[in-house]
């Protein structure tokens, strides 16, 4: 066995052995244990615990890999998730934690006082919730396929197991502190290889100033000007100008994956764990602390990796790398079936440009750029072994949170709340747990089928999640006369406009050849992505839920009163006139 191998057994299986560990420690005894751990999560470990949460297989694997290849048009992903997670902590959280309940849709049942509120609530997380752990079970089968040198397929498998374990003994008590473990493991897997790297091309150790410095070799050259002049060279746009489609797509990008960020039940679902609202707000600013360490980086990630890549295929300018020379991390990963050289023109040598018909780099996969950088730009075994380590934290400490979410989904929500109200805690907590299972063996299966890249699926997610479950919950919140029938019609006109608008695009449930309208630019509305449209859906719940409110006429004074108590500070009385 050789030494990269041996390294990267020992850093995921003991990295594996903590988890199961802590998960066998924190065992959930009641459903107070499995959803919300029982409330007793101090601030600290709580912002801990969100960061792991937050910083999924798609920020850590695909964020950088897709800034590497977009450039400033990448950018909308780091705006949006850390945007979205100041609108989360200002407008929703406290409030939500005030009132006490478990989960979001107990929450939208309490408030708009009917059941097929919460019934609406139900489906339109889960629509969210599974989109999101396909993004997710990507980054494991990719990860686990590439460090165990097995199959995706097999890999995707060993993933699924893991998460198994640790999520349906644990539940959210076992989750929590499994999440602090891994949150440890991701920012050193993610921070110290960007460290080395930015050594090597700039000499300055922190990669958020290397990625303006000028570069080592003395050519007094900045690296990101080196960068766009090596990638306009081969044809491609340059990388510190190129936006996304326009300006608009750009902003109803951002906006998107705001709204949506701030709707995300398991993300929500944390602040329920901590004793007070007080607590629920320090948590928020814990966590903020703890995303920036890893967002603040990934810019410099992302164009040092391309950076490397182009390095590597053409080390001087009219010179390609010889196919028989490529380096072994060339290698590694085309077993993987990830990265794809295809000789057109028989000369031996890779020729990679924009240009498909003389591209010769058939296939060069988004999502292993952050996997593959340390080997590109040969840093020792063990950076490589601690990077598969993270990868793999971040895919199943945010695959744990969101199938937590799915089941308590079922079986609070649906099963107790609405079908079988007499239900017993132990009969809860195993419904609890039958559902995470079915959701896994589900996500699975998507996972070996899925829909376009990981961070792209994602987006898919939050725009779901922004058309639906957002302004619910800010109308729930700062509407007091909203109504449920009115939240309920929007609610259901948001997530079923945008529905619509990414299947006509992306194919029915992104089964191939069943977009009806094809994936091009030409027939998008404005000039809007499918994976932007969740702001539109999000004006489209809003206009409907207060069209609506003129018909319905207000909710009743009891609701508005659950409201008033919500919003106005405890112990804050009348003003008296002296």
């Amino acid at each position: 066995m050789d030494e990269l191998k041996l390294y990267t057994y020992i850093a995921v299986f003991g990295t594996f052995a903590l988890y199961f560990g802590i998960a066998w420690w924190a065992r959930a005894g009641s459903t107070s244990d499995f959803y919300v751990a029982g409330g007793g999560i101090t601030p600290l470990q709580n912002g801990m615990a969100i960061g792991a949460d937050w910083m999924s297989a798609a920020s850590f694997i695909s964020m950088a890999g897709l800034i590497a290849f977009l450039g400033y048009g990448g950018s909308v992903f780091l705006m949006g998730w850390t945007g979205g997670y100041v609108l989360l902590a200002m407008l929703l959280a406290p409030y939500m934690r005030k009132h006490g309940k478990f989960t979001v849709p107990e929450f939208i049942s309490d408030r708009y006082y009917s059941k097929t509120a919460r019934i609406v609530a139900v489906v339109c997380l889960i629509i969210a919730s599974v989109t999101y752990v396909i993004g997710q079970m990507k980054g494991v089968g990719v990860a686990f396929s590439r460090f165990l040198e097995v199959d995706y397929d097999l890999g995707l498998v060993i993933g699924m197991v893991v998460v198994w374990v640790y999520a349906v003994l644990g539940g959210m008590k076992g989750i929590t502190y499994t999440q602090i473990a891994q949150y440890v493991v991701m920012i050193f897997a993610y921070t110290i290889p960007a460290v080395f790297i930015s050594l090597q091309l700039t000499g300055n150790p922190i990669p958020q100033l290397g990625l303006g410095s000028t570069l080592a070799d003395g050519s007094g050259v900045y690296l990101l000007d080196k960068l766009d002049m090596v990638v306009t060279d081969l044809g491609f746009k340059e990388y510190t100008t190129s936006n996304m489609g326009g300006t608009l797509n750009m902003f109803a990008y951002t906006m998107s994956l705001m709204i949506g960020t701030a709707g995300l039940p398991h993300v929500i679902m944390r602040f329920f764990t901590v004793p007070s609202v007080q607590a629920a707000r320090q948590s928020a600013g814990y966590a903020l602390v703890f995303i920036a360490l890893l967002y603040t980086v990934a810019p410099a990630v992302g164009a040092m990796a391309r950076f490397n890549l182009m390095n590597t295929i053409e080390p001087a300018a009219g010179e390609n790398l010889v196919y028989d020379e490529r380096p072994q991390w060339f290698k590694d990963w085309e077993k993987t079936g990830l990265l794809q050289f295809e000789d057109k023109n028989g000369d031996g040598k890779v020729q990679y440009t924009a240009d498909a018909a003389t591209n010769e780099m058939v296939k060069v996969d988004r999502d292993i750029m952050v996997l593959a950088n340390p080997a590109i730009a040969n840093l020792p075994n063990w950076v490589i072994a601690l990077v598969a380590a993270g990868g793999l934290a971040a895919a199943l400490s945010t695959a744990a949170g969101l199938l937590l979410a799915i089941s308590s989904s079922v079986s609070h929500d649906l099963m107790k709340g609405v079908f079988v109200p007499d239900m017993s805690e132990k009969n809860e907590l195993l419904a609890g747990r039958v559902t995470m299972t079915i959701a896994i063996l589900f996500a699975g299966y998507l996972g070996m089928n899925p829909p376009g890249f990981a961070a792209g699926t994602v987006a898919l997610a939050f725009g779901l999640a922004a058309s639906s479950i957002f302004p619910a919950l800010m109308m729930g919140i700062f509407s007091k006369k909203m109504s449920g029938k009115a939240a309920v019609a929007g609610m259901i006109a948001g997530i079923g406009v945008t529905m619509l608008y990414v299947f006509q695009h992306k194919g029915i449930m992104f089964i191939p050849g069943t977009s009806f309208l094809g994936d091009m630019g030409p027939n998008w509305f404005f000039g809007i992505s499918p994976n932007a449209f969740g702001s539109v859906g999000a004006l489209v719940n809003f206009a409907v839920a207060f069209a609506m409110l003129k018909v319905t006429g207000p909710a009743p004074a009891h609701i508005q009163d659950i409201v008033d108590n919500m919003r106005i500070p405890s112990g804050a009385g009348a003003a008296h006139d002296h």
